[in-house]
């Protein structure tokens, strides 16, 4: 014979199990959640771009210009929302302190190229992230597919699609990081 409060207390941890995943996929940075200041959904905004602080890094010698995503905000955003990124383009993202965490490809009309840093300036990850099609559906807004770290990283860096096999860059490798980009400090 079934007990009802059994049947109750599964029904209860498996919609408390719900909630606390869809918080978390609503919480994980990346290309970006739409309620960042810049966009509010919108592809053809601008504003971010136009505003947003860069400093440059150079990896196998090319140079990037990277805007700064150094606060919850402009990394929840990240490249959300954008048509393009130019060849010498992309994003550092900076986090406070080492953490373990995932990216997703949320509102992304192109493919990024994603390298996790560790504090000593190790690649611990790398992906190419892919557009999920078709643009505007349910799985473009609230992606499910992550893209995690390997271990604790302080730095992600994402780039036009592609780099990482066009740079050669491999998981272990040692980046060379400038001291303006060492000394960011992240909220």
């Amino acid at each position: 014979m079934v007990d009802g409060r059994q049947i109750m207390k599964r029904s209860f941890y498996r919609i408390v199990g719900c909630v606390f995943m869809l918080g978390l996929l609503l919480s994980m940075p990346g290309c970006g959640n739409g309620g960042g200041p810049a966009g509010q959904g919108d592809p053809n905004a601008t504003s971010q771009a136009t505003q947003a602080e860069t400093i440059e890094l150079t990896l196998k010698g090319q140079v990037f210009k990277l805007e700064l995503a150094v606060d919850d905000a402009a990394r929840m955003q990240g490249l959300s929302d954008r048509k393009s990124i130019p060849e010498d383009g992309g994003m550092l993202f900076k986090f406070p302190s080492p953490v373990k965490t995932q990216f997703v490809m949320r509102r992304c009309y192109v493919p990024i190229d994603l390298v996790f840093i560790d504090e000593d300036g190790y690649i611990d990850s790398l992906h190419a992230m892919e557009v999920i099609e078709p643009i505007g559906g349910a799985r473009w807004e609230n992606p499910y597919t992550g893209y995690p770290t390997t271990g604790a990283i302080v730095y992600a860096v994402e780039l036009k699609g592609g780099k990482i096999a066009e740079l050669a860059l491999m998981r272990g490798e040692k980046l060379a990081l400038p001291e303006p980009v060492v000394q960011l400090k992240a909220q």
